[in-house]
């Protein structure tokens, strides 16, 4: 099929052109225009069914464009840092929401056959109940919580209004190479690797991780089924775990020796916190048949190993500032 991937130069969307790429399915890889030439993790990329293209999903007239002569788009790009939401809300508004509806508004005009909008369990808020299914009341808790609420409806708005075949994947936190030093993860391994002490914030709240490599292909196996059409899917592995104990196996992995120092700076306001997320994803199995197939603990060695083998990627950065 010919895939369009919006986001693709990141983290998971990266990982989602190579899965898909192997899959020998033809690529259109969009990256975010900028005046440097980076495009991210598809850098020295090559391959005969994978095309680059560089752009913004802001802009309407390009989405209408790039849409053309698809069969499936996948809708990865967003601003997702959630501390950068609370100084940039527009900027986050902008790119999830307004483009949401430019790609939805694309795949409409030109007849696309399936659009996948990636979501996050971060609409869900803190759980009321765990774990969390697909019924769980949103809450919007930050405002790129906020955003990707509004962009799920638009989804839907587009699915009931038109009869658009729109999926909406909800991933719970994914990690593994590659990820941001934003996130949690990549944050506790580099300073491990390069500090005596680790500076986190909340230790306490807990998140249901699941591995790069199992959320993609969550997607390709959403993105093959027939009964998908307007429904939602989360994607984790019901397993959840502290900032503290990840801490715990990252320090006995890496086999440090540094000391856990809580920063408050690091803190999210705290009526935003999110305490708990739990991921309850029988929908998706009962439909697709998924299940997580790596680890935790395996997830977290080959992320650490990574990490090792690239220190350029984390050397230019102060991570203290992350």
């Amino acid at each position: 099929m010919n895939i369009l991937i919006t986001g693709a130069d990141g983290f998971i969307g990266s990982h989602l052109v190579d899965y898909l790429i192997k899959k020998n399915h033809k690529i259109t890889a969009l990256s975010y225009y900028n005046s440097f030439n980076n495009l991210g993790w598809l850098n020295g990329k090559k391959n005969k069914n994978l095309k680059i293209l560089s752009g913004d999903i802001r802009d309407q007239d390009y989405c209408l464009k790039i849409t053309k002569n698809k069969d499936v788009i996948f809708n990865l790009a967003a601003i997702i840092s959630i501390p950068y939401s609370y100084l940039s809300y527009q900027n986050c508004f902008e790119t999830n929401t307004q483009g949401a509806y430019n790609i939805c508004l694309g795949a409409l005009k030109n007849k696309v056959s399936k659009v996948i909008q990636l979501s996050t369990s971060e609409v869900y808020g803190t759980a009321e109940y765990t774990p969390i299914d697909e019924n769980h009341p949103k809450k919007a808790q930050s405002p790129y919580s906020a955003s990707k609420i509004a962009s799920d409806a638009i989804a839907d708005s587009f699915h009931y209004t038109y009869d658009m075949d729109i999926t909406i994947a909800r991933p719970f936190n994914t990690y593994g190479p590659r990820q941001s030093l934003r996130a949690i993860i990549p944050t506790i391994i580099t300073q491990m690797i390069n500090n005596k002490v680790v500076k986190l914030g909340n230790v306490s709240t807990k998140r249901d991780f699941t591995h790069v490599t199992d959320t993609c292909r969550g997607l390709y196996l959403l993105m093959k089924s027939k009964r998908t059409k307007g429904e939602v899917f989360n994607i984790g592995s019901t397993k959840y775990y502290s900032i503290k104990q990840i801490f715990d196996t990252l320090k006995s992995i890496t086999g440090s020796n540094v000391n856990l120092e809580i920063d408050k700076k690091r803190f999210r306001p705290d009526n935003s916190e999110v305490q708990i997320l739990s991921c309850n994803y029988n929908k998706l199995k009962k439909v697709t048949g998924f299940a997580p197939q790596i680890s935790f603990k395996d997830g977290l060695r080959e992320t650490v190993k990574w990490f090792r083998d690239n220190p350029n990627i984390y050397s230019r950065h102060n991570i203290y500032n992350i």
